[in-house]
């Protein structure tokens, strides 16, 4: 029987879009039942990533991706390309399933159509699939069970989930724009929230969080403490202070929060528990 401590988190990217010193933000939900990757990052690098995490292509089956930003969905479309090849090989057993809403949905298919070659997008509708979510749509992947919420996004349109993970841990990642009052009930109480903090607020006027639509991590802090979750992990940041971020980030978040904050690195590994 599967326990909370069998569930991982594995932090495959923390950085935002233009990030060169950590990969775009990025993750791995384990459980004792299976693999849900969640967004692909800006490239190819996500191969390299899944490689040093130790995770094989071959044991990815499910994928959720967020929104259609380039640095989310092109690793998504290095993923199909290479389960693809693994399938005409007969290395991959099995379906390889992308759920998301109708537009990421679009942009991706659009992509593969021009730049896959024909022997490889034979393989788009038959075992490589595309599902296609509604708003607070519930549905199951990788033994997870989910529910998709629209978090009303200003610039692309975007989905965030609230995951029941095996042993009763409900995970809720906002995706990466500030949180909106309306998607609450999905997500107050959750034992983990996964917020992004695009920098700390006493950098605000270098990095402009607000003009790009994104928070700091002292108002992180705040809207965990406001959903009263237990467990506050911060990512999608700048990279220009890798080597104090986690100090910094969780200092700024504890000013109002005070549950266990986790500011991971690239390739960290987090017990959800």
């Amino acid at each position: 029987m599967c326990t909370p401590t069998d569930n991982q988190l594995i932090m495959l990217g923390t950085g935002y879009a233009t990030a060169t010193r950590c990969y775009n933000t990025c993750f791995v939900l384990r459980t004792a039942e299976g693999l849900l990757l969640v967004d692909g990052g800006g490239g190819n690098g996500i191969l390299s990533q899944l490689e040093k995490a130790g995770l094989a292509l071959s044991d990815i089956h499910d994928m959720f991706i967020t929104h259609a930003h380039t640095d989310h969905i092109l690793g998504a479309v290095w993923m199909v390309r290479m389960v693809a090849q693994r399938m005409k090989s007969g290395t991959y057993a099995g379906t390889f399933t992308l759920y998301s809403h109708a537009r990421a949905l679009g942009v991706l298919e659009q992509i593969c159509w021009l730049t896959l070659p024909a022997k490889l997008q034979a393989f788009i509708g038959s075992a490589i699939l595309f599902h296609e979510l509604e708003d607070r749509d519930r549905f199951r992947a990788a033994g997870i069970d989910l529910q998709c919420f629209d978090i009303r996004s200003a610039k692309e349109k975007q989905f965030g989930f609230c995951a029941w993970l095996p042993g009763g841990i409900r995970l809720a990642c906002l995706g990466d724009e500030p949180f909106n009052a309306a998607n609450r009930p999905c997500v107050e109480g959750a034992d983990w929230l996964l917020c992004e903090a695009f920098c700390l607020y006493r950098d605000r006027e270098i990095f402009k969080p607000y003009e790009k639509h994104h928070s700091t991590a002292l108002e992180a802090g705040e809207l965990a403490a406001s959903l009263h979750v237990r467990n506050l992990l911060l990512y999608h940041t700048e990279d220009r202070h890798l080597s104090t971020r986690r100090e910094d980030y969780t200092g700024e978040a504890a000013r109002n929060f005070h549950g266990r904050i986790v500011v991971p690195d690239d390739l960290e590994v987090i017990a959800v528990e």
